[in-house]
């Protein structure tokens, strides 16, 4: 006996036709987990009486999601929910910020080949120092030079990635009396970490601009006031998830308010490589208060887990301390990737590469989104769309039917009562073609009137 669907029937609302509104139904609930993987459809003939619709319209919806990979048909047994790696398979997944994808085989391969000729089995067996060569840090201090930063190898440590890199500049700013500044949308990475770690987090207001200055002074104010010591985490080129970049007078200007009120700066410019040349670093201003965090996983692969972290010269030793506790060091074949890709001008030409194909992407998705609605963007391969919250909230679980994931919009929330939410598209991992199908769905959904692009809230 063949076992009932558990499956409710239903058509989503909207104005699609009865085969797209099945479709959407199912798909949504599929996505969220109410059919799970193995779980049977109901059969045609009853879904079709039960839905008062045509036995072919079901056929075609069914044929819909099977195209799709949601779902899997069985000789002679029905049509069953597919297993969950074959569901995420065919989704577009616009929920990851990566960059597009520039590096060719041929070049990997090069590289794997040039490491099996230099490295032998003593090197590979040996532990270097946690922080790395003194020449593997020279060199991401030549490649963090034109942000306008004068490091000294010494004071260069090399970290399992950005976010390791971000976990120890908090681990040794922020203590328990400490209260954590940000933008008041922000990375989700930090926010999880701050939390994580049972900080105090404030959200502050931003603008076109990133972090507004007279925010960010009255917090400071108020943090001397209630004898907290104040850390400002910030992101002032290409934003996440505002793309946001901020002009030299903002980021003087902050330098500023932070040396008046004696708070610490943790600077996340992890896209320095993408943005306009001439971009200085606030760490470039404000050399003795501010650690700076950038990496490689973004301007080249993320395959690459090499992070940096530069610290002013009291946080030296307890930055080194951090760093020895939580990692014995990084990896030995990243680094000599990394070693060859810098010394040879490989990350530079794969940068560009990705700038202009980022570049490429936004065009994109400026051309095939709504005509006006509100979209930020930048150098980088993410835009940011502008919405009430109620919308933001509604359009991941009507992307996933339509095959599309997108971030929840509360984990770029630092303030959960910020005014200003929205949705972050990134655009760098998909392959174009399926870019371009993601994006012409999102052009539908955000026609539509529950998530009416005039009715968006502007930071």
């Amino acid at each position: 006996m063949l076992l009932a669907s558990p499956w409710k029937p239903q058509l989503a609302d909207g104005s699609g036709s009865a085969s797209e509104r099945l479709v959407e139904a199912l798909a949504r609930d599929i996505a969220d987990g109410s059919l799970p993987p193995g779980a049977r459809l109901p059969a045609h003939r009853p879904l079709a009486w039960q839905l008062d619709i045509g036995i072919g319209t079901v056929t075609k919806a069914y044929a819909q999601l099977e195209r799709r990979g949601l779902v899997r048909s069985v000789h002679g047994r029905g049509m069953f929910v597919a297993g969950l790696s074959q569901v995420a398979s065919r989704m577009v997944d616009l929920s990851i910020n990566v960059p597009p994808q520039m590096l060719s085989d041929r070049l990997l391969a090069a590289s794997l080949g040039d490491l099996a000729k230099r490295l032998d089995a003593d090197s590979f067996g040996a532990y270097a120092a946690p922080a790395g060569t003194p020449e593997h840090r020279a060199l991401l201090a030549r490649w963090l030079a034109p942000t306008g930063l004068a490091v000294s190898p010494e004071r260069l440590l090399i970290c399992n990635g950005a976010q390791h890199a971000l976990a120890i500049a908090f681990a040794i700013t922020c203590g328990p009396d400490t209260e954590l500044l940000t933008e008041a949308l922000s990375y989700p990475g930090a926010i999880a970490l701050a939390r994580r770690r049972g900080l105090r987090l404030t959200g502050l207001a931003i603008d076109e601009e990133g972090l507004v200055p007279q925010a960010l002074d009255a917090a400071l104010h108020q943090a001397a006031a209630a004898g907290r010591r104040a850390v400002l985490y910030i992101t002032p080129t290409l934003h996440n998830p505002t793309t946001a970049t901020m002009g030299e007078a903002r980021r003087r200007e902050i330098a500023k308010l932070c040396r008046a009120h004696d708070a610490v700066i943790v600077e996340d410019d992890i896209h320095a490589a993408l943005a306009e040349p001439g971009t200085i670093a606030i760490a470039a201003l404000a050399p003795e208060r501010t650690l700076h965090v950038s990496g490689l996983s973004k301007v080249l692969s993320p395959g690459l887990r090499i992070g940096s972290l530069v610290v002013p010269e009291p946080w030296l030793e307890p930055a080194l301390a951090e760093l020895a506790a939580t990692c014995t060091m990084a990896s030995l074949l990243s680094c000599l990737i990394m070693e060859r890709w810098l010394s040879e001008d490989t990350a530079a030409s794969v940068t560009r590469s990705i700038r202009e194909e980022a570049s490429r992407r936004v065009a994109l998705a400026r051309a095939l989104l709504p005509p006006g609605i509100a979209m930020r963007s930048g150098n980088g391969f993410h835009v940011w769309l502008p919405m009430a919250p109620e919308q933001a909230k509604a359009l991941p679980a009507r992307a996933a039917a339509s095959g599309i994931l997108l971030p929840a919009p509360e984990i770029f929330l630092a303030d959960a009562q910020a005014p200003c939410w929205g949705m972050r598209l990134s655009l760098g991992a998909p392959k174009v073609d399926r870019l371009q199908d993601a994006l012409a769905s999102l052009r539908s959904l955000l026609l539509d009137g529950s998530n009416d692009p005039r009715s968006r809230a502007m930071p």
